[in-house]
């Protein structure tokens, strides 16, 4: 009897625990979800086990995927590669048949979701809800169809996330401690998708590659004005993704995630992206180039929504709205999977006749949608710490209003794609993005001469301080010509009538805002390295001119036409030796060359 008493005083106090987790989790869910679901303790996360006020930690997040990984044969783990700490950045992948591998989700019939999480790890909203979803999906507690696959990466920035503290996110309500917005280096990843500096994007992209998602998902919070919804939604610019797949996101798929996300209780509206003014009269869409990740998705024909919830909202309810959206963007996902598949399928063969692409665009204020939006009466004050106007939101005036939505974009600067790009072997940095993104490419293998249009730079502009570590280049001015270029052994040739085809134009053209001659990929072009002593070059100039009547007479054009450059003998030599052989000709010359159709 003694020894059934203490087994019975146990039972009862796992009875009364299991109760108190069944409680927690139906506060979470909005559910009564019985006591079978709660039984292993194993499987409560931090968030659920501190009321919603913590934030998992690396360690403690690694290890319930692992146990979860060991315990559910529907539960994959893989590894990206090392982040820049040296940490391994994992991903974790589910479906319901157990087809985990990369091959084989790419390969298969499946909806493929990629989800990206703690991008900015001071926003781990996305962290919580995936453990919580991942689990809950492995133990039948939410159906994940069948003609879903969902990769997720939990912890994504690691260098950030280990970097905890509870005063970086002044503008934040919780978690009581979270992690830092830059990686190890202090990168912002979320700037990072072209340019690549960071070991992170090289494996995010190349896991991007090995599965192409249809839908890309990056969780974040948001920053900028005071407003009533919990939850706001950035998704893929619509004429910038363009073909049948911009059509259909905008015109089915995200209306169908608005009205599901309805009956759940949310208000959902665009992200709010009056980053100077307030929203009450309306805003227009944020603009994602290709340096964020829903930009580049695009490039791909990839569907890419960016789940902002509010930064001033509870931590708790945050976490529930970017749970309760990735299980409607799932269910409604899978109820169209067929279309967005047969979509995607349609763009990429298009892609690969497709002539013109835009590299630039503008909003069209001419066209709008009315959008109910819930915000709060704004007003100035007096500051307490200036004395001078400052902002304020009264949230004893809320209001709800028709506002609008400027979400329509037109290109303002389109570029006729080559037949192929050829790039020489010695920027090897530029290769090694090439491959994380998929790009096909062939070795050159002999030496030879080929008549190529050379882009030559006539001005740029720099920014005066770093972004991201660059200096970005700006307003770029070429002049384009064909000439004969030696191509050697072991040169890269890159046909565009392949898949990245899209991603190659809007990388290798030297004009494109977001290409790789705006991140300095390419700068050693931009010093010259040779020049001449006046003493000497008097005479070689002089023979240049009597050689070369057009020449002289461009000079004397010049001299009449310029008062200053008249009077100065050390710029008419500058110009006769700039358009003289003695001027080096890699100065100023793009180093990727175009062969034409």
């Amino acid at each position: 009897m003694k020894g059934y008493g203490r087994h019975s005083c146990r039972t009862s106090y796992l009875y009364g625990h299991m109760k108190k987790l069944a409680l927690i989790l139906s506060v979470f869910f909005g559910t009564t979800a019985g006591l079978q679901a709660a039984v292993d303790t194993t499987f409560i996360t931090p968030f659920e086990r501190s009321g919603g006020r913590q934030t998992t930690t690396f360690n403690e997040m690694i290890s319930f995927y692992k146990r979860l990984k060991d315990n559910y044969t529907t539960i994959g783990m893989g590894d990206m590669g090392p982040a820049d700490n040296g940490y391994p950045l994992r991903y974790v992948a589910y479906t319901n048949d157990g087809h985990l591998e990369k091959e084989e989700i790419r390969t298969g019939q499946k909806l493929v979701f990629l989800i990206n999480n703690a991008i900015h790890p001071g926003e781990p909203d996305g962290v919580d809800a995936c453990m919580m979803l991942l689990r809950d999906a492995a133990m039948g507690r939410v159906k994940i169809p069948d003609n879903v696959v969902l990769v997720v990466v939990p912890m994504y920035n690691l260098g950030g996330a280990l970097n905890r503290g509870s005063h970086s996110r002044a503008n934040q309500n919780g978690p009581e401690s979270y992690g830092f917005r830059g990686n190890a280096r202090n990168l912002d990843l979320n700037r990072d998708f072209i340019k690549c500096d960071a070991a992170e994007t090289l494996g995010l992209e190349d896991l991007f590659t090995k599965i192409s998602p249809d839908i890309f998902v990056d969780n974040h919070v948001s920053d900028g004005a005071d407003y009533q919804h919990v939850m706001t939604l950035l998704e893929t610019q619509h004429n910038k993704l363009g073909g049948r797949v911009g059509a259909f996101m905008h015109d089915t798929l995200s209306p169908a995630i608005y009205k599901d996300m309805k009956t759940k209780g949310y208000d959902l509206v665009p992200y709010v992206a009056d980053f100077e003014g307030t929203p009450d009269k309306g805003w227009k869409e944020f603009y994602e180039s290709p340096r964020f990740g829903s930009g580049w998705a695009a490039l791909f024909q990839t569907i890419a929504y960016v789940p902002e919830t509010h930064m001033l909202k509870p931590f708790k309810d945050r976490v529930k709205a970017t749970y309760d959206l990735m299980v409607t963007m799932v269910k409604t996902g899978s109820e169209h999977a067929t279309a967005i598949k047969a979509a995607r399928a349609a763009d990429k063969k298009a892609l690969l006749t497709q002539k013109d692409f835009p590299l630039e665009w503008k909003v069209d204020t001419t066209r709008f949608d009315s959008i109910t939006f819930k915000g709060y009466e704004a007003g100035y004050k007096p500051s307490e710490v200036s004395g001078l106007p400052r902002l304020y939101y009264d949230r004893k005036k809320p209001y709800t209003r028709k506002v609008r939505f400027y979400n329509q974009y037109v290109p303002t600067k389109v570029v006729t794609a080559p037949k192929a790009y050829i790039i020489p072997k010695a920027w090897t940095p530029l290769i090694v993005n090439m491959r994380a993104n998929g790009v096909r490419m062939q070795r050159i293998s002999y030496d030879s001469t080929m008549m190529l249009t050379v882009y030559h730079i006539d001005n740029y502009e720099t920014v005066q301080r770093p972004y991201e570590k660059h200096y970005l280049h700006k307003n770029v001015q070429v002049t384009a010509k064909t000439e004969p270029i030696q191509v050697t052994q072991g040169d890269y040739m890159i046909w565009t009538n392949q898949p990245a085809k899209r991603y190659l134009v809007e990388t290798l053209e030297p004009t494109s805002a977001d290409g790789y001659f705006a991140w300095n990929f390419f700068d050693g072009i931009l010093q010259q390295k040779e020049y001449f002593s006046d003493y000497v070059f008097e005479d070689i100039a002089a023979a240049i001119l009597k050689k070369d009547p057009a020449l002289r007479a461009r000079l004397e054009e010049k001299r009449r036409s310029d008062p200053e450059f008249a009077v100065s003998a050390s710029a008419q030599l500058d110009f006769v030796y700039r358009n003289s052989e003695w001027m080096e000709p890699e100065f100023m010359r793009y180093p990727v060359f175009r062969l034409e159709e």
